[in-house]
């Protein structure tokens, strides 16, 4: 069964046999032989992959590369180019147009199947992880879906976290990887009753009760998978309501058994809700904002976080500004 489709675009009826049975049986394979029938053929079939003739006579392969790149239907489309020897020194050109890759005529079979192995998988890899910014988005709206007054909360407060996370020395991956499981920290909420969600008033101490099961609600929902991304973000939903000195919830956890990621969610969390405008309160000025990180220093928040938070907060509050500039009704994340 193929596991992809390529479209193969060359003008000489002997290229497209030769890649054709390199390729056969693995993929599916769609043929155009000219640059006007790869267009056409590209945006009704959507293929993974395609194999791309430079030298053709109506439209050379960079004018269709720089089509394919110009329409939102098409841009996705990886192109690698097939081109003859006395060609290859116009592969910048062909990289400007969009292109990922070259192989040089006359083909190899090996080569052919090797390229294009590695670049469907780099497709399938980019698939995936807008699959994942997908999810994020929909569970991270779903846990503030009756908080309207949220706005992009979730997505800048995500932003901080990984700001503070590159200041304490995580890797550039990881710091990645936080940004998008934070936004998920309140997915719980989902499953709390709206007589408690949003209720005007104090919480009496049974709606407290319900109110702190969103975070075993949210673990239980986003552990059901085991990619890493819904792994951290479980962990941070366990557990961003934890305290330093022991005082949170669920657990009642301290220190160090605080994992990392939910401690530095704690301080982004904080920060961004009290600069925020709610029905309740106006947004607090910046110096009574810091002054609560401060009075949180040991109970609510490691103090190591909060000395970082405050050394990178000229960053802090370049982001909280893009944010306040760029804000929708419906965000995204960046």
């Amino acid at each position: 069964m193929a596991t992809a489709s390529i479209l193969i675009v060359d003008d000489e009826s002997t290229n497209l046999l030769a890649l054709k049975q390199i390729l056969e049986g693995e993929y599916r394979l769609i043929f155009a032989k000219s640059g006007l029938e790869a267009l056409a053929a590209a945006e009704k079939h959507k293929p993974a992959l395609l194999l791309l003739d430079v030298q053709m006579p109506d439209l050379d392969g960079y004018a269709v590369c720089r089509r394919l790149k110009a329409n939102p239907d098409t841009e996705g489309i990886s192109v690698i180019f097939i081109t003859g020897l006395n060609e290859t020194g116009n592969e910048a050109e062909g990289f400007a147009a969009g292109c990922v890759d070259y192989i040089v005529k006359p083909v190899s079979a090996a080569i052919v199947r090797a390229r294009v192995r590695n670049h469907l998988s780099l497709v399938r890899a980019t698939s995936l992880m807008k699959s994942h910014r997908d999810a994020i988005h929909m569970l991270g709206a779903a846990g503030h879906y009756n908080d309207t007054d949220t706005g992009v909360h979730i997505w800048r407060m995500a932003a901080y976290a990984k700001a503070l996370a590159k200041e304490v020395g995580w890797e550039d991956e990881q710091c990645n990887l936080l940004e998008l499981a934070a936004p998920m920290h309140d997915t719980g909420k989902i499953g709390i009753p709206d007589s408690v969600l949003r209720k005007p008033g104090p919480l009496t101490n049974e709606e407290w009760k319900v109110m702190r099961q969103h975070t075993r609600i949210g673990y239980e929902i986003l552990n059901k998978s085991d990619a890493p991304l819904f792994q951290l973000a479980a962990v941070i939903a366990l557990r961003h309501h934890e305290k330093w000195d022991g005082g949170g919830y669920p657990d009642g956890l301290a220190g160090d058994a605080i994992p990392e990621a939910a401690r530095i969610v704690a301080v982004a969390d904080v920060f961004d809700s009290l600069s925020m405008k709610r029905p309740y309160k106006e947004p607090w000025p910046l110096e009574q904002v810091v002054d609560a990180l401060e009075q949180g220093r040991g109970n609510h928040f490691e103090p190591r976080l909060v000395d970082h938070f405050k050394t990178i907060l000229p960053e802090i509050l370049q982001i909280q500004t893009h944010w306040r500039q760029s804000e929708q009704p419906a965000a995204i994340i960046h």
